[in-house]
């Protein structure tokens, strides 16, 4: 199970969680047993994984993508790197596929950087021939700050900045997921901090809609100033260290094969056995992904992304 060895520096202890959006993500996040041994043996002999198939239906792919992971299974997914071509060395266009069983994948979203842009800025498209901004297969895009430092996660509503105001809210577009990394500034080499934010689920678990009409309302705004509510903020997972390999590991319990500082598994503080998303290296251009409720694969794949355009602290 060991598999992403890593150096690691020590985590601070971040502040205390807003309650309502904690037990907001342990009340509805956490199936009963989704973790616990029984219910891994019961998967075990049960006759073949298909029984879990039926759920993840991708038929309409567009609603699929932001659609969150059915609570209680694991959406289990590979991301390949395409480097080949032209200009492919410089802005590679990731492939994410769902994993089936027998080695089947289903094609869910493709992802590439847009060249003009003076920020990273990544167009996900659920077509992989058309990672085009004004194609109908646009569904998303993650823009980081200057620095490199911080992202955010858009759906493929109207920029409220381009827009007159008198435009129906409904057509703004939402933000899915804000990314924040912290620089290592002594230096070390190792993991990355990250806190993942995102919006919080209401009754019915369904996303509450975020969609900003200025620089105060967005999510990385509202977990800056703290202000939590109908917001969910999670943090990658803390290496523990193994005295055998002399390195800080995780255990992603055989999905990741190969080590890299840009493993990494996303939990929330109060239930850090939940794993609410991990991501790993398994071959030189290919990565798994596997997300759980309350995440979408659209808020997966655009944080797995970010960690590849990622350079600081992890060199």
């Amino acid at each position: 199970g060991i598999s992403s060895s890593m150096n690691f520096d020590e985590e601070e202890d971040e502040e205390d969680e807003d309650s309502s959006s904690s037990s907001q993500l342990n009340s509805n996040t956490r199936p009963g047993s989704a973790t616990s041994k029984k219910s891994n043996k019961e998967a075990a002999s049960a006759p073949s994984p298909s029984t879990n198939e039926p759920l993840i239906d991708v038929d309409d792919l567009e609603e699929f993508a932001v659609r969150p992971a059915p609570q209680g299974v694991t959406v289990k997914c590979r991301i390949t790197r395409d480097k080949k071509g032209m200009d492919r060395g410089m802005y590679p266009t990731y492939y994410l596929h769902l994993e089936r069983e027998h080695g089947k994948k289903v094609f869910l979203l493709a992802g590439r950087k847009r060249k003009k842009s003076k920020t990273s800025n990544y167009l996900i498209s659920i077509d992989p021939t058309d990672l085009s901004r004004g194609g109908e297969s646009f569904i998303g895009k993650l823009r980081s700050n200057l620095m490199g430092t911080k992202f955010t996660v858009y759906d493929n509503g109207v920029n409220p900045m381009k827009t007159t105001s008198s435009l129906e809210a409904s057509i703004l577009r939402q933000e899915l997921a804000a990314i924040c990394y912290e620089t290592n500034v002594l230096g070390f080499k190792g993991p990355r901090k990250m806190s993942v934010i995102i919006p919080g689920m209401n009754m019915d678990h369904e996303r509450v809609s975020i969609r900003p009409r200025n620089e105060h309302e967005t999510l990385l705004a509202r977990w800056q100033n703290k202000n939590t509510e109908s917001i969910i903020e999670l943090h990658n997972k803390t290496p523990v260290w193994n005295d055998d390999t002399q390195s800080y590991v995780l255990n992603f319990h055989g999905r990741v094969t190969q080590a890299s500082v840009k493993n990494f598994q996303i939990i929330h503080d109060n239930d850090p056995d939940y794993i609410v998303m991990q991501f790993g290296r398994v071959a030189e251009d290919v990565f798994t992904m596997d997300y759980n409720y309350p995440m979408c694969a659209l808020q997966a794949f655009a944080i797995a992304l970010s960690s590849f355009d990622s350079k600081l602290a992890c060199e």
